[in-house]
C-alpha cells in the first residue's frame, strides 16, 4: 500500500515545478547561533516503487549526509544542533519508459532536530517532506531518458535537504531569534512539497545522537 501510494505521486506529478538553480554559492539565510554537529542519516526502512530504479540505503544515507553537510556546513554560530533524517520512500525514474508514461522521481523523508548541548529534541513530531526532481526540459520528458541514478539522488537529496533548511526558517526561537522573526529581503517559498498521504517513517529520534566531541565555541 505504501509503495502503491508513492508509485501514485510519481506518476500523478503535474509540471506545477519551477527550476530551481543551486543556491549553495550565496550566502546563507540568517539562522541565529546555528552550528551543525551530528549529522545522522538512516535508510534501513527505506520504501521504494516499483517502477524504480534500485538505489542501497547506503547509496541514500551518502547522498544524504553530503548534502545536509554542503548546505548546513555554511553556518557558523556559536551553538550545536544535531540533524536526523530518515530516509522514508523513493523513486528514481528508470531508462526505457516511453514518453507518454515517463515517470518523475520523488524522495520521502522524515527530519529532526535536537539541542547537542541539552541533549533534547526541538520538533514534537518528525517534519515530513516529499520532493520532486525540479523541472527543465529535460526532466519534463523523465529523468530516466536524461541523468543516471548517482545524478538523480544528488538532485532530491539537494532539494530535500532545503526544505528542511526553510523549515528551520520557520522556527527561529530555536535558534536563539524572536518567534516569527524573518530575514530582511525576499526568501524562496518551497516548492517541491506536495499535498501526500503520510508514510511510516524509521523515525532518527529513536536513535538518540551521542554528543561529538568538539571544542568549545570561542568566547
Amino acid at each position: 500500500m505504501r509503495a502503491l501510494r508513492l508509485t501514485a505521486l510519481c506518476l500523478g506529478l503535474a509540471l506545477t515545478a519551477a527550476c530551481q538553480k543551486n543556491d549553495l554559492k550565496d550566502p546563507p539565510a540568517p539562522l541565529g547561533n546555528f552550528a551543525l554537529g551530528l549529522n545522522i542519516v538512516v535508510a534501513d526502512n527505506v520504501q521504494k516503487v516499483p517502477i524504480s530504479r534500485n538505489a542501497t540505503p547506503d547509496e541514500w544515507e551518502t547522498a544524504m549526509k553530503q548534502a545536509v553537510s554542503d548546505r548546513f556546513g555554511r553556518y557558523s554560530g556559536s551553538k550545536l544542533y544535531n540533524i536526523g533524517i530518515s530516509v522514508d520512500g523513493y523513486a528514481l525514474a528508470p531508462p526505457g519508459i516511453p514518453v507518454v508514461a515517463a515517470p518523475k522521481s520523488v524522495l520521502v523523508i522524515t527530519a529532526n532536530i535536537w539541542d547537542d548541548a541539552a541533549q533534547t529534541k526541538l520538533n514534537v513530531e518528525g517534519k515530513q517532506i516529499t520532493v520532486f526532481e525540479s523541472l527543465s526540459g529535460e526532466t519534463v520528458i523523465g529523468t530516466g531518458l536524461t541523468r543516471n541514478k548517482k545524478q538523480q539522488m544528488e538532485a532530491l537529496s539537494y532539494n530535500a535537504v532545503k526544505k528542511v533548511e526553510e523549515w528551520l526558517l520557520d522556527n527561529p526561537e530555536w535558534f536563539g531569534l524572536p518567534p516569527g522573526y524573518r530575514p530582511s529581503g525576499p526568501r524562496t517559498a518551497p516548492k517541491f512539497d506536495m499535498d501526500a498521504p503520510p508514510l511510516p517513517a524509521a523515525d532518527p529520534s529513536a536513535r538518540p545522537p551521542v554528543r561529538p566531541v568538539v571544542p568549545a565555541p570561542a568566547g
